[in-house]
């Protein structure tokens, strides 16, 4: 039968009709699975409680380079590290850290981000900054040009009346700063300056990484890469998704209410998404606590001295139930083997090529736009620059209490560092598969949608 030109405007019109029906079918689809998930990964600890639905894990057996397994982590790191480590970085001795704030990149001097020397931070001269820290003294947060306008970027200077002076400052070969200046360094209550969301994004903040990654561990290809190397960029991308994670289990949810929580599609985004950077993460937790097991002896024997005796001897008895762990000497006595490394004639010149590489990276914290985010990038480069000291002494000498010498600003970013670890990998291993299954079943749903679609349009192309 032959079509009249009525029945193909009929024809005609009725594709298109459901050609728009199909449109807000999908869009209808699309909001309502975004919505869900969205409220799911921003609030998401729906199944915190449901150790026993999570299945078989997705990471186990060795991590790479380690002496450990990631199930002996995360069974150690739940039951004896993270509980002692967080109670260690609340003692008044690893409260306090000492840093230089103000802006001073030796890269791009002309960035506008860094160009004011006291860029939301004000000097006080030494009048006004008595030795004993008796008078507590909030400093101006007025100036907020580092921060890219964002007030929750600015490190709160608030200092109590227990600081702490002492111990000998030796500059360490693997970092930057001067730590023996002191006229531009300030102590800081880290308590009251958690890691988290800033605002701190765009292209300032990927210009650091992008300089850290490209300028100084750039992946190299299989071949041309020894595992010093690889060592490397290992513990930098480790650190990077700690960063990446804290930054997602403390966000900014709503501006407007100051409402914080957990933003688990930002968390599968950066890191769950990408399995070499949970396993670097891993990679540099088991590296760092290597390092504080390896240096137990100087540690047990280091003055943490506040002027408070009751948490003074709290902090020494927290110090050796965490070197000292039953469990961790039984399950993991040695986390990862340096032993290996820096062998042959080239070793030394290895060893100086990569030390200055990461004294780069160090030097890179300065250039960082964003005053919490660059007080929490020194501590934690800091502390990843002892744990190297400590692992690989300048004169590679194993007998550690002839050798290694630690100023107290080091030893504070080590624990410190290791907390931040340690928190990454129980945030991982608790919502780790809750992110995966929101977001992949995100996916899962467009994908459909878009099968579905493309399957709908040729169907009415045919006609």
């Amino acid at each position: 039968m032959v079509k009249t030109d009525g029945d193909k405007k009929r024809g005609f019109g009725t594709r298109w009709l459901w050609l728009v029906v199909a449109l807000v079918a999908a869009f209808v689809a699309m909001a309502v699975s975004s919505k869900t998930s969205s409220k799911i990964a921003l609030f998401g600890a729906i199944d915190r409680a449901c150790h026993c639905a999570r299945g078989t894990p997705k990471y186990s057996g060795m991590v790479e380079d380690c002496c450990c397994d990631y199930e002996t982590v995360d069974r150690l790191n739940e039951e004896v590290l993270n509980p002692s480590l967080q109670e260690l970085v609340k003692t008044p001795f690893f409260r306090y850290f000492k840093v230089k704030l103000w802006c001073d990149c030796p890269f791009w001097p002309d960035d506008g981000m860094c160009r004011l020397r006291d860029c939301s931070v004000c000097e006080c001269p030494d009048s006004e900054f008595p030795e004993s820290f008796k008078k507590p003294k909030r400093l101006s947060l007025n100036d907020l040009v580092c921060q890219e306008g964002k007030p929750q970027a600015a490190v709160d200077r608030t200092l109590d009346s227990k600081a702490f002076r002492g111990w000998t400052e030796i500059d360490n070969p693997w970092t930057n700063d001067d730590e023996t200046d002191n006229d531009e360094m300030t102590y800081v209550n880290l308590q009251l300056n958690p890691e988290r969301y800033t605002g701190y994004t765009g292209p300032s903040a990927r210009r650091i990484w992008d300089a850290v990654y490209s300028e100084n561990c750039p992946k190299y290809p299989s071949q041309e890469s020894c595992q010093e190397e690889k060592i490397l960029y290992k513990l930098i991308s480790g650190l990077h998704s700690s960063i990446s994670i804290h930054i997602a289990a403390d966000y900014l949810l709503d501006e407007a209410t100051n409402l914080w929580g957990q933003n688990l599609s930002l968390m599968y985004d950066r890191i769950m998404k990408y399995p070499d950077r949970v396993r670097n993460l891993y990679f540099t937790y088991l590296f760092v606590l290597r390092a504080v097991t390896k240096a137990a002896d100087y540690l047990e024997q280091a003055e943490y001295d506040t002027g408070n005796p009751n948490e003074d001897l709290k902090t020494q008895s927290l110090i050796r139930q965490l070197l000292y762990s039953p469990k961790l000497q039984a399950a993991c006595p040695v986390p990862f083997d340096e032993a290996k490394l820096w062998k042959g004639q080239s070793g030394p010149e290895l060893k100086h090529k990569i030390q200055q590489q990461f004294r780069n990276i160090s030097t890179l914290m300065d250039c960082v736009g964003c005053e919490k985010c660059r007080l929490w990038g020194k501590l934690q480069v800091l502390g990843l620059g002892t744990a190297l000291k400590i692992l690989f002494t300048v004169d590679g000498q194993e007998n550690l209490d002839q050798t290694l010498q630690l100023q107290r600003n080091e030893v504070i970013a080590l624990m410190n560092l290791l907390n931040r670890l340690s928190e990454s990998v129980k945030f991982v291993h608790e919502m780790g598969p809750t992110a995966e299954r929101v977001m992949e079943g995100h996916l899962s749903v467009h994908s459909k949608l878009i099968y579905s679609w493309n399957k709908f349009w040729s169907h009415v192309l045919k006609a």
